[in-house]
């Protein structure tokens, strides 16, 4: 009897996380800049949400997806659509979508879209104590950012919040551009340039 082994074909794909990254480090890079008062108004940084925080992430997610990477699968596309999400909202809080649904914009159902995000994020945090030190420190600013975006959505001392927010975005920029430099870098060059920073190993079997 004539047995055959199956085999499992995976897709030769580069890595995609420094153009993740960079989408990523780009978006709260601007955000950050409305917040602080350094900029003013969305129109540039609707543009941006969507084609940076959005499809660049989305486009790393299903890179990651074909290299059977679960969690940067699913951080960038959760990250991807977080932003999609946000310039579509800024768009119809706008009127691009007409008076009609710009006036049942209630931007509290956003402050609880951000609760759902800040709970997502610590999970993630959780995940990242075995992954680089680089992307635990990212998601411990993110985390501070959802937590300040939430709580300045619904109302709950907003000023603090929104500083919160504002100065944490900034914090996840600079991490996310000293990673791309690292993932661009390190992968280019063949050996380790810009340290990432090794796994905590704290999580144990």
């Amino acid at each position: 009897m004539n047995t055959t082994e199956p085999q499992k074909i995976m897709p030769v794909t580069s890595d995609p996380t420094a153009i993740g990254q960079l989408g990523l480090a780009m978006i709260t890079l601007v955000a950050a800049s409305q917040k602080l008062g350094w900029t003013e108004g969305i129109g540039a940084l609707t543009s941006i949400a969507i084609c940076l925080g959005g499809i660049a992430q989305l486009y790393a997610g299903m890179m990651d997806a074909k290299h059977n990477k679960s969690f940067g699968a699913t951080v960038f596309f959760a990250f991807g659509v977080f932003w999609l999400t946000v310039g579509g909202a800024w768009m119809i809080k706008a009127g691009v979508f007409g008076e009609v649904l710009a006036q049942q914009y209630d931007g509290r159902q956003l402050g609880f879209f951000f609760l759902g995000y800040f709970i997502f994020s610590l999970f993630a945090t959780v995940a990242t104590l075995e992954a680089t030190k680089q992307l635990f420190f990212a998601f411990i600013f993110i985390d501070l950012l959802m937590l300040g975006l939430t709580l300045n959505a619904l109302g709950i001392v907003p000023e603090f919040a929104h500083e919160m927010a504002a100065w944490s975005e900034l914090m996840v920029s600079i991490i996310g551009f000293y990673g791309v430099g690292g993932y661009l870098i390190n992968n280019h060059l063949g050996y380790t340039l810009l340290p990432m920073g090794k796994p905590f190993g704290v999580l144990k079997k």
